[in-house]
């Protein structure tokens, strides 16, 4: 595959898919074309880098589809000069696209092989990368404006809630049963509350699990 060959690709992404299942934000398909996607997968992933589903990185973690991320930031209005946290950083992909999207961007990752990967694959870009634990955010860098959860989980951790300020976003999907739904949420003074707004398939972010209650 050649740098064209990706470029190419990269093209009929944004026109043949993103455009034509909800991404509609001008900026977002701008900075998805922008940011060459197979740099962010393993090599010998490259060529399926840009179809419409998760692609494996290491362990039991994936790149989240572009869909599902094109959906989410589209939905999730991110503004120039905001302040953004990523949680679930995985190789850097979502935080390089939300770098040209806001003002700053904080991305999380627990996942110690992947955030020496991202460590690279980001280092042309704006972005701080935090190796910790994705479901406590980064505090010291609240209140953010817009923070997106890069993949499924079951609940969204209130330490997460806390780091948004007032009128603040949080797009994710929600994990159901099973079933994938993106979701946008918005804190209101100490209120937050999630809405969904598509049913699409998410790569499960690890981690993010409700207590399993006992029965006989």
């Amino acid at each position: 595959m050649t740098e064209h060959n990706f470029e190419q690709m990269r093209r009929a992404m944004v026109s043949n898919s993103l455009r034509t299942t909800g991404v509609s934000d001008a900026r977002v398909l701008a900075a998805m074309g922008a940011v060459p996607r197979e740099r962010f997968v393993p090599p010998e992933r490259a060529a399926v880098a840009y179809a419409d589903n998760p692609v494996p990185l290491t362990g039991d973690r994936e790149l989240n589809s572009p869909l599902a991320l094109g959906r989410l930031l589209t939905e999730a209005a991110p503004q120039d000069g905001e302040r953004a946290l990523v949680i679930g950083a995985a190789t850097g992909y979502a935080a390089a696209v939300m770098d040209r999207l806001v003002g700053s961007v904080v991305a999380v990752e627990d996942d110690p092989e992947l955030v020496a990967i991202a460590h690279t694959r980001l280092a042309d870009t704006g972005v701080k990368l935090v190796h910790g634990p994705m479901t406590e955010g980064y505090e010291p860098g609240a209140p953010y404006d817009l923070i997106l959860i890069d993949g499924a989980v079951e609940f969204i951790p209130d330490m997460l809630v806390a780091q948004l300020r007032d009128g603040g976003r949080l797009a994710a999907a929600l994990l159901e049963e099973g079933v994938s739904r993106l979701a946008i949420g918005r804190r209101a003074g100490e209120g937050f509350g999630m809405a969904p707004v598509s049913d699409r398939a998410a790569a499960i972010l690890p981690g993010f699990v409700m207590p399993r209650t006992f029965t006989f």
